[in-house]
């Protein structure tokens, strides 16, 4: 299983991004999707998550303005991303939790990072 994410890039304040994530491999299901952004410095941070019946969750510092979605169909999760700003400037990170065809269980995978930066 792996998870790939793309659609970062450089943004002038005020604009907008989008962040896919594409999950392949042999998947049997995936439960909770999750994207999380590292500033140089800084601690690895939550910015949203998404379940498998859609319920989503957002940190506090990008309410209203990001907004995450999922298309099951593809195993994909979006990060739509509005008025941005300097201090989203981070690596952005996917995650899922995932049981594949062989598994039981589900684990929790990580994908590489895609790099926003906002500046003007």
């Amino acid at each position: 299983v792996q998870l790939q994410a793309s659609g970062g890039g450089l943004v002038q304040p005020g604009g907008s991004l989008r962040l896919s994530c594409v999950a392949s491999g042999t998947i049997s299901n995936i439960n909770f999707m999750r994207w999380y952004r590292q500033a140089p410095g800084k601690q690895r941070e939550l910015v949203a998550d998404i379940s498998s019946i859609l319920r989503t969750a957002y940190a506090e510092s990008v309410k209203g303005r990001f907004t995450i979605s999922r298309d099951n169909a593809k195993n994909t999760v979006y990060l739509q991303m509005n008025s941005l700003k300097p201090e989203d400037t981070a690596a952005y990170y996917c995650s899922a939790d995932i049981r594949s065809h062989s598994s039981r269980s589900f684990y929790h995978y990580w994908g590489q990072g895609t790099q926003v930066t906002v500046s003007s």
